[in-house]
């Protein structure tokens, strides 16, 4: 099936057994890898085939279409999979979530949806899980059908950091405040962005700081409006670079549109057209408003100065 045109596999029924671990899975943080890792630790021990089951578009958004504000994903369905097939996942098989799925009772969506394209032996899941008409398929239901049709429920404890849930809420909220260090904490990673350079309008070029612009490949969500320590990937170099980001309308210039805009340090070349990795490290500073180009200036020399002390590395370094 073609899904924002990513492929993803669809059920193979004749495959043999599988391991499945069900769930949106937006984001794979700590507490997502924690059930992908049991999946794969019992279907290694089964020899079987590990399959992930998501849904798009997010439950939410279907469900609670008025009260639900919705933001963009944190992990896109082409980033998710390169991501879970990099953990050693088999299969993403995707859902498209509708109404009428999430009406189905629990028995009529595992077998139509679980015990008829994969047989499952094993269902790993979060503790808090649950699925079908009004969320009555739980964990003690999904067991209870499970001993019926012949396959195992693995409930995952939810994993806590500093004494609360780790969600993929709770790292919106914190991306949405600029926080990317602390989201990063809770991801597991740190917190990127992919797209291509295009051509802007050169008011960077023009104070001495030529920056690239960044288009997004998919839709993601952006962190808060403001000034950035990034690592930067430039195509498929193996080394990374320090770089300033900012994330914003340029208000000094009168700006409406929001930009993504990085300064490279210590390049040279044209970026033009090629594509750009961008990992968050730490929030610099907001976006704010100068009354002269020279004042702007001044707080971009120190901008960069300040993320080089971030960084810790003013020149590209190999990959770690």
């Amino acid at each position: 099936m073609s899904i924002g045109g990513a492929r993803f596999q669809g059920p193979r029924p004749h495959e043999g057994p599988a391991v499945v671990a069900i769930g949106v899975f937006d984001g794979l943080h700590l507490g997502h890898r924690a059930i992908l890792e049991r999946a794969l630790d019992r279907a290694r021990t089964h020899d079987a085939r590990c399959v992930v089951v998501s849904f798009d578009p997010h439950p939410e958004v279907v469900l609670r279409p008025g009260s639900f504000h919705w933001v963009a994903p944190l992990t896109p369905l082409q980033e998710k999979r390169e991501r879970l097939l990099e953990m050693g996942v088999d299969e993403l098989h995707v859902i498209p979530f509708t109404r009428e799925l999430a009406g189905l009772e629990p028995e009529a969506f595992v077998h139509e949806h679980l015990t008829k394209p994969f047989r499952p032996l094993a269902l790993v899941v979060g503790q808090d899980f649950a699925l079908g008409r009004g969320r009555s398929g739980n964990v003690q239901r999904l067991t209870t059908i499970g001993r019926e049709v012949g396959f195992e429920v693995e409930a995952v404890p939810l994993l806590e950091i500093d004494g609360a849930r780790v969600s993929s809420t709770r790292i919106r909220e914190l991306l949405a405040a600029g926080r990317v260090d602390e989201a990063s904490r809770l991801l597991g990673r740190r917190y990127s962005l992919t797209g291509t350079v295009v051509t802007g309008h050169g008011v960077g070029r023009t104070l001495g700081f030529p920056t690239a612009n960044v288009r997004l490949h998919e839709e993601k969500l952006v962190p808060a409006d403001g000034i950035y320590a990034v690592w930067v990937k430039v195509g498929d170099r193996p080394e990374r670079h320090a770089g300033a980001m900012s994330i914003g309308v340029r208000p000094t210039f009168g700006g409406r549109e929001r930009q993504l805009e990085v300064f490279v340090l210590d390049w040279s070349g044209d970026l033009v057209g090629g594509e750009i990795e961008l990992e968050f490290v730490d929030w610099l500073r907001s976006e704010r408003r100068f009354e002269t180009a020279e004042a702007l200036i001044e707080a971009m020399r120190e901008d960069v100065a300040e993320t080089r002390r971030r960084l810790g590395a003013p020149v590209a370094r190999p990959l770690s």
